[in-house]
């Protein structure tokens, strides 16, 4: 907060513009503190082992084949995992096998939404922004349903990510709205992130221990 001459708080400064959004700076550091500290407990939590993982994947992958019919043209974005998330590749394939087309999220710029390229099994792939693994040469395309990795979720359906607020960016930008589906593992529930004016709730949450929620 800037000071006025007279020593006093100049009330232009009472607030913040954080991506656009009047925000208390106070609060916006609190919540920024309270974040990073679930968000490293939640990453920690899903350290499973092999055999836990392999069964909360696959309740994982049998839930979305129940919520989300594969249709020729249907345009679904995935992504590839990272920092333990769940590994949703073997469904991405049956996607691509049915005739859909999937996309994976591409950072072509630091605090920029997203683009969703075209990925299929045998496509060309590089080392992106975070060096994350993305389709070299694909198509830029529009989704229909965005599945998105959960790090937490709260009651309401928002999401706790990994930090760089990409998804909500982009999510604000799309429109008509994709159908927008959190994954995750079963211990990644909290009552609350204290959602902030920029976070942007799932419009479903699917967890391992075949938790279906809706907004």
């Amino acid at each position: 907060m800037m000071e006025n001459e007279s020593g006093g708080a100049s009330p232009c400064f009472a607030h913040l513009l954080v991506d656009g959004h009047p925000i208390d700076p106070d609060t916006a550091r609190d919540v920024a503190r309270f974040r990073r500290a679930e968000r490293a407990r939640l990453v920690a939590a899903r350290a499973l082992s092999t055999q836990e993982r392999e069964r909360a994947t696959e309740a994982l992958i049998d839930g979305l084949a129940r919520i989300v019919t594969f249709e020729a043209g249907l345009s679904v974005a995935v992504y590839w995992p990272i920092r333990g998330e769940p590994d949703l590749r073997p469904w991405m394939r049956a996607a691509d096998a049915a005739g859909a087309r999937v996309l994976l999220p591409v950072v072509v710029e630091e605090q920029a939404p997203l683009e969703f390229r075209t990925w299929s099994p045998n496509c060309r792939m590089t080392r992106g922004y975070w060096n994350i693994l993305e389709p070299a040469d694909g198509e830029t395309c529009v989704p229909d349903i965005v599945i998105a990795p959960l790090v937490g979720v709260d009651a309401d359906l928002y999401r706790l990510g990994n930090g760089g607020g990409y998804y909500d960016r982009t999510l604000s930008q799309l429109e008509p709205r994709p159908r927008t589906i959190g994954v995750g593992f079963a211990e990644c529930r909290l009552p609350t992130i204290y959602p902030m004016p920029w976070d942007i709730p799932m419009t479903e949450v699917l967890l391992s221990d075949g938790t279906q929620l809706k907004r």
